[in-house]
């Protein structure tokens, strides 16, 4: 199996509501059969600061071009920015 790179955002009152809300909308658009290649994959997030003034996406690409080990796994958890706004942006690699 290989690994896909996901975008997506989710809301919520905190980040661990977003990403569920997220995670949900993915299975039901992917569905629950694994290897979506998506955030349906994932179970786990951690919060990355998004240094002001930077593009989530164009942020989000460095960090998985460069082999960040927070998110350089397919196995492990998301990245997670946090928007503002009770909006939250998750990325990372899934396994499809």
């Amino acid at each position: 199996m290989g690994a896909d790179v996901f975008h997506t955002r989710g809301r919520g009152k905190n980040a661990q509501e977003a990403f569920d809300d997220a995670v949900d909308q993915a299975c039901y658009d992917f569905g629950h059969q694994g290897y979506t290649g998506s955030i349906a994959e994932k179970s786990s997030f951690v919060k990355i600061p998004l240094p002001e003034g930077r593009n989530p996406y164009e942020y989000a690409e460095t960090l998985i071009s460069e082999g960040d080990s927070r998110i350089d796994s397919k196995w492990g958890p998301a990245g997670c920015f946090e928007l503002g706004g009770e909006e939250f942006y998750f990325f990372g690699w899934a396994s499809c």
